[in-house]
């Protein structure tokens, strides 16, 4: 079937930001987070951790990332299917061959040691610079990934598979135990708490840029209004907010009576004035507010 350009386009941009978002993911995976033994959780976090317990000489922490990105991906492919290995997939050759490209760079003769970190001069400003900037890195990496509808895979397989095996547990809480695991070996195996600690606030920072820059997309609100004067309501909301909604005919479950129920998406900057129009016009009125994730269409992003 023939693609019209604007598949075309969608399809390219979603691979570029796949593409784009694994590089920055090993970037700073490998610049900041390897170097300094951070263990925030993840597939690099594993890795620092079988290399401590497997303390081989041949066995480097981006070729155990290698065997370890590539070992999941079939996993996945077995378990889950080619859906899920095709989301995969871009990533499972783009990050363990951009991290083992990007460790070069930390070598002291490379680029006349700029992305040495360790060997700076500044004390132990390069280890916090490592946590901070790595964790922002990391997240806006996996952010992009996610934008591109694709998946960094890792750990977050055997998370998907801890869900297969228990029916009621939710993914989220899977992806916090297999992390929480992970870091708290590391833990044990550094005995240096202050090291440990720094990786939980990289580890703080990835999640906070995922959630700001993918789920934070957009600062919308959304809003259910339910009232016996939804006409009124409605007139005020587009008269005064220069907005407007979508009306449901409604009954209560407990009254019986028949309402109005207006849906209105929303930005900050009108929740006051939102407010103010409702609690005029119907005091009564019973409103519901949650954030969106995104919104697409007339008068928001595209």
């Amino acid at each position: 079937m023939k693609l019209s350009k604007n598949e075309v386009w969608n399809h390219t941009r979603n691979i570029l930001l796949v593409v784009v978002g694994t590089l920055i993911l090993a970037f700073g995976t490998a610049v900041f987070i390897l170097p300094f033994n951070l263990i925030a959780g993840g597939m690099s976090g594993l890795a620092i951790v079988i290399d401590a317990l497997i303390p081989a000489e041949f066995l480097t922490v981006d070729l155990i990332i290698t065997i370890l990105t590539w070992g999941l991906f079939f996993l996945g492919f077995i378990i889950f299917g080619k859906g899920f290995a095709a989301k995969t997939l871009i990533s499972a050759i783009i990050y363990p061959a951009g991290t083992s490209l990007f460790l070069r760079l930390t070598e002291p003769d490379v680029l006349g040691g700029l992305f040495c970190l360790k060997e700076s001069a500044y004390a132990e400003l390069p280890l916090i610079l490592a946590a901070t900037v790595g964790g922002a890195l990391v997240g806006i990496g996996c952010s992009l990934t996610f934008f591109g509808g694709g998946s960094t895979g890792g750990t977050d397989i055997i998370a998907f598979i801890l869900c297969k095996l228990f029916k009621r547990l939710k993914s989220s809480t899977a992806m916090f135990l297999t992390d929480v695991t992970i870091v708290l070996l590391g833990v044990f195996l550094t005995n240096d708490l202050i090291l440990s600690l720094l990786g939980v606030v990289s580890a703080m920072i990835i999640a906070i840029m995922i959630d700001k820059i993918f789920l934070g997309g957009t600062s919308a609100f959304v809003a259910q209004i339910v009232t016996d004067y939804g006409e009124e309501v409605n007139r005020a909301i587009i008269d005064e907010a220069n907005r407007t909604t979508t009306i449901f005919e409604v009954r209560g479950g407990y009254s019986g009576q028949d309402k109005k129920m207006l849906t209105i998406t929303f930005s900050m900057q009108h929740y006051t004035l939102l407010m103010d129009i409702v609690r005029r016009v119907d005091p009564a009125a019973f409103i519901t507010i949650w954030r969106a994730h995104e919104i697409r269409g007339e008068g928001w992003t595209q």
